[in-house]
């Protein structure tokens, strides 16, 4: 009997959300990170105004590009990282 090995590939890198800047509106920013971070109003103001700095973190790529997209719209610079 033979004995076989596998190598599992994982094709999903995890990624982070990373929010470069708030814009002019970070308030709205606020909003959208208390959204997507299910944090609190008071929480998501401290971490907008702490940027640059990682709103999710280990997400699936899709999610993180519809994440920056909805911070994009709220007058945000946001960016998808892959993780190392």
């Amino acid at each position: 009997m033979a004995v076989e090995y596998f190598t599992l590939v994982c094709d999903d890198v995890p990624n982070d959300v990373l929010l470069v800047d708030p814009g002019v509106s970070p308030l709205d920013v606020a909003q959208v990170v208390r959204r997507l971070a299910g944090l609190g109003l008071w929480r998501s103001k401290v971490l907008v105004d702490q940027a640059p700095v990682v709103i999710l973190d280990g997400i699936p790529k899709e999610a993180a590009e519809i994440a920056v997209v909805a911070l994009c719209d709220a007058g945000a610079q946001a960016a998808v990282r892959q993780q190392t």
